[in-house]
């Protein structure tokens, strides 16, 4: 006995007559919705999708370095959207995994940097704190301080964190409590977990 398929994602196509709607996607009214959208957005545009939510995007933004072919900056993008941060920063290489971020790249705003001089640059133009996530000596517990309400959250690499001129930069660098064996966690891992830090002050 062969093992029961999966149910299907979303919405198949919308009864007619269609919803005079200028948001609405005619080919998702007419085929169905298969995207991975909360069921708000069901049969909308990608524009009108990402025309909505910049009404309402928090303040926070997030950087994460990008030196090695990061394998989880898609995860960091996907976190990002669901919790609604107002622009993802590239630093490093252009290219970039997209794989982990389920497409949910095209619903978020993001932009590249060469170098981490250029996101100081930026960041200093739009007076934005930059805070590090990475555990090294000196950091502060993300459990015991309070995320400035408007800041940019700086990622390092899997593996080696923040290069040092992201420290350098960081107006404050900030741990999170780990207690097994290994010595740091997953890049993805780390940055939902800063992100809901955020939220859980704001949101």
């Amino acid at each position: 006995m062969s093992d029961p398929k999966p149910p299907l994602v979303g919405v198949g196509p919308h009864p007619e007559p269609w919803p005079d709607d200028p948001r609405l996607d005619p080919e998702l009214l007419r085929d169905g919705d298969r995207r991975n959208v909360v069921d708000d957005y069901r049969y909308w545009t990608v524009e009108a999708i990402v025309a909505d939510l910049d009404t309402r995007r928090h303040p926070f933004q997030i950087a994460i370095e990008n030196w090695e072919h990061d394998r989880n900056i898609g995860t960091v993008v996907r976190t990002a959207n669901a919790f609604m941060a107002s622009r993802v920063h590239i630093v490093g290489r252009r290219k970039w995994n997209r794989r982990g971020a389920m497409m949910t790249d095209v619903y978020q705003h993001v932009d590249h940097h060469p170098t981490v001089d250029d996101l100081i640059a930026w960041a200093g133009a739009a007076e934005l704190p930059i805070i590090g996530i990475d555990n090294v000596a000196g950091s502060v517990p993300i459990e015991t301080v309070e995320l400035p309400h408007r800041c940019l959250l700086l990622f390092g690499q899997e593996g080696p964190g923040l290069s040092p001129e992201a420290r350098a930069a960081a107006d404050m660098v900030c741990s999170i409590a780990q207690f097994g064996s290994t010595r740091s966690m997953n890049a993805g891992v780390a940055a939902g977990i800063a992100m809901h830090a955020w939220i859980r002050r704001w949101a």
